[in-house]
Parts: structure tokens; sequence; C-alpha cells
């Protein structure tokens, strides 16, 4: 009997623009090339953790990719088990609004807690049979959601317990426990969560503070040493959590901010013999949009840099990379876009942002000065030092007429 195989991933954000960007056709290449994977490698089950969908109420072209996904994936590998967690950006009810369907399928999506007539949290729901190739079932997937603080049973407040990760520990305790009873001989016990964890790398531009921010991370003991693999979701960069290596993020399967660009964006293939974690490797997902970052210490060098990038004309629009530009300004550039416009004009390349970095103290008025009466200041002061604030220097000579032009004539109208 040969052993059973698991794909895990999570964070796929459909429905996502970047700068205004819509990423379809970068989820449509992943799906494609994950179905493909699913069958090289003779998958058994698909977990995926969380955040399918960018927002609440994503878009129709989003629906329709999951559900053409799911679909494909099904007719091509009618045996494959599925599994859907909602993650903090999917709407769980809407996530579930297909389950009947879903389920005959055989595909369970969790989007909430279950709860028994009595209104208690009833783990049964969640534990779902995953089966291997001979249709025999080879573990139990506890597919616990993403947990809102809504979620959380009441916990008293004591000194050294924090009522929010206690009320998670005691969620995924009644959970695992209820899956352990239900895993026969040689069936691994498998965990789902999306969720932030202890010492986890976070993108800052693009994931959202979840469960009371970072301060309440959850450690990694809220799952149970004899799990045999927590497929987490939120964090998007692939990691495994406090030094155990069968407790990951398996990552986004693209980048989701630009300074994510230098993420492996990848999924997970687990391999389980005896109901243990025999092995697991990093599928890296190919990238159809590349990016590419610009990051110079003036303009002339950013401009100059950008004359020299190389960029591949033959490549469909859709393809063409994103690129951020980055320059150091000592001094106003009010024409900058336009020079940076100018010379990407006609290249094969989408300008997705444009930042500057000033050089100034960025200090205000009143951290950079003692104590004055502002009447005692004359406008041209004002000027200079708001000009320091963000520059090196005093304003040029021209600057300063055109301040001064500007000022006698709302001088002239009072």
């Amino acid at each position: 009997m040969r052993s059973f195989r698991l794909l895990h991933t999570a964070d796929w954000h459909l429905g996502q623009t970047l700068h205004g960007i819509p990423r379809d056709t970068e989820h449509a290449c992943f799906l494609d090339w994950l179905i493909d994977r699913i069958g090289e490698h003779r998958v058994d089950a698909l977990v995926i953790a969380g955040d399918v969908f960018d927002g609440q109420n994503p878009p129709i072209p989003a629906l329709a990719l999951f559900y053409r996904f799911v679909a494909r994936a099904k007719a091509l590998h009618p045996r494959l088990d599925i599994v859907v967690v909602a993650g903090n950006h999917d709407s769980a009810s809407r996530l579930e609004a297909p389950s009947p369907l879903m389920t005959e399928m055989g595909v369970r999506v969790i989007g909430a807690l279950p709860a028994s007539a009595a209104g208690m949290f009833d783990p049964s729901p969640l534990i779902v049979p995953l089966h291997d190739a001979d249709g025999a079932v080879a573990a139990r997937c506890v597919a616990m959601p993403y947990l809102r603080p809504s979620d959380l049973p009441a916990v008293e407040e004591a000194e050294d317990i924090d009522p929010l990760i206690e009320g998670v520990r005691r969620l995924y305790s009644l959970a695992w426990t209820g899956g352990r009873e239900h895993c026969g001989r040689g069936e691994a016990l498998i965990l789902t969560g999306h969720c932030y964890m202890r010492g986890g790398a976070l993108s800052e531009l693009s994931e959202r503070k979840i469960l009371g921010g970072n301060l309440h991370a959850l450690p990694v003991d809220i799952f149970p040493d004899d799990a045999a693999y927590v497929a987490l979701g939120h964090l998007h960069r692939a990691q495994a959590v406090g030094g155990r290596e069968a407790v990951r993020y398996s990552g986004s399967p693209i980048p989701l901010a630009l300074d994510e660009q230098p993420y492996p964006h990848q999924v997970v293939l687990t391999e389980f013999a005896g109901g243990q974690l025999v092995g697991h490797e990093a599928l890296r997902v190919p990238r159809h949009v590349a990016i590419h970052r610009v990051s110079e210490a003036s303009p002339e060098a950013a401009l100059d840099r950008l004359k020299r990038l190389e960029l591949d004309s033959g490549l469909p629009r859709d393809a063409w990379p994103f690129l951020e530009v980055t320059v150091t300004l000592p001094e106003p550039r009010p024409a900058l876009r336009d020079e940076v416009e100018a010379v990407l004009a006609g290249r094969p390349v989408r300008l997705l942002k444009l930042g500057v970095r000033l050089t100034g103290s960025g200090q205000t008025l009143a951290d950079s000065a003692p104590l004055v009466d502002l009447a005692s200041l004359e406008p041209e002061e004002v000027f200079r030092r708001l000009y320091r604030r963000s520059h090196d220097g005093d304003p040029e000579p021209d600057l300063m007429a055109a301040f001064h032009e500007l000022l006698t004539g709302v001088q002239e109208t009072m």
C-alpha cells in the first residue's frame, strides 16, 4: 500500500487587485498549474487553509475561478478529497452557501464554527475523513476555520492568562480531542488553522492584524504533539512555526504586495505513512508576472537604471512585469513622475508605484525650534523651516521667488 499524499495551500485571495491591477490572469495560471501538480504527484487530498477570496463580497470573476477550479479538479481526479476553511478575508456564510452541493462532490467547506442545538461548540462537523488511493480512510482532518473573538468561550481574566489565547486553546483542545477519538489505527491526525502564530514573519503591506493584533499571537503548543501535520494559513511567507516542521504556513501562491516579491511562493506536498508525516516538499509556483523594484539615491540614478531595465517585448500585455520605483529626493522634483513615465513610454512594463524618500529632518515646526510666538515669525522663515522638514539645505532662488510672488498676491487681497 502506497503512502497518503496531501497538498497544503492557502491565501489565494481570489479577486485581489494590486494598485488597481486585477490579478485574475495570475490566479488562473496558478490554478491550472495546481491541477497539473495534483495529477503529477498523485495527490489524495487538498487542504485550502483560508483566505480563498480577498474580500467578503468577491467579484463574479473570482467566484468563477474558484468554482471552475473545484469542478475541473473533481472531474479529473474524482477520488480527490478537498477541504476548504474560511480565513479572515472570507465571508463564512458566503463560502458555506454551496456546501450541500460541494459535499456531494467530495468537497468539505467550513466557514464558521458549528454549534449544537443547545448553542455549544460541536467539533464533530469539523472532522473530515481523508481517503487514500484505495478508498480507505488514511487521515482525519480537523478543519478549524478562522476564529473571531466572538467565537471564543468566555475566560476569566487572570494575571498570567491572555483570555483570547486561552479561548483559542480551549476550542482547539476540544477539536483535536474529538479528531483523535475518531482516528483509527494508522490514521493521521491533521489540523488546520487560519491564525497568526508567535514568531511568524509577516508582510506589513498585505496581512491584516487578526485576533486582537500581534500581541495575541498564538503559541505553537496550542497544537498537540501527536498531530501529524498542522496546515496553517494567514501569513504569506512560507515557514515552519516554533521549530516544528509539521506545523507550517504554505504561504500565498502569488505575491500579494510588492514587498512580497522575494518570497518563495509555493504549495506544500506532504506524505504520510502509518499515521505519521514521513516527508514534505515545497512545490514552487511559477510566477506569471515578474516584479521589478528599483530603489536609487537620486532621480538621475533611477532614470538611468530604468533605461537599462531588461524587458521582454514578446510578453502578452497581461504578463508585463509590475514596477515599483523609489527615489531619494534632496530637493523638490515636481516633474519626476513625468520623467519616469517618459523613460517607460512604449516599453512592456506597468508602473504600479512611484515613491520618494525625503532627506529632511521630518520634524514639525514645534519640534525643530525653541518656543516662539508665531506672530514674530516672518512668512519666509516659516516657508524655509517647512522646506527643511522634507529636504536638505535651503530652497533654490527660483523657488523662493515663486513663494514671494504667491505671498505678494495673498497680501494684496487682504
